[in-house]
C-alpha cells in the first residue's frame, strides 16, 4: 500500500526515479494549470463582483494560489 507524501504523490512513485520525477511534472502541471484557470476567471469578474464575493482585485493571485497549492 502506497502511502501519499505532502505533495500529493505516492511514496513508491517518489522512490523510483524517472517514473518519480514525471510524476512530480504532472502534478506541478495540473497545479500550474488550476492556478492559471482560477486566475484567469477572477480577472474577469468587475471590481463589483469581485467585492460581492468578498475579494479585492488585489487578492486574485493569492487566492488562486491558495485554490492550487493548499490542498
Amino acid at each position: 500500500m502506497a502511502t501519499t507524501d505532502i505533495h500529493g504523490i505516492s511514496s513508491t512513485a517518489s522512490q523510483s526515479g524517472l517514473a518519480g520525477l514525471m510524476a512530480r511534472l504532472r502534478v506541478a502541471r495540473s497545479r500550474r494549470a488550476e492556478y492559471q484557470r482560477v486566475y484567469s476567471e477572477l480577472q474577469q469578474y468587475s471590481d463589483r463582483e469581485l467585492a460581492d464575493l468578498g475579494f479585492h482585485r488585489s487578492t486574485i493571485r493569492d487566492i488562486a494560489w491558495q485554490a492550487a497549492y493548499s490542498r
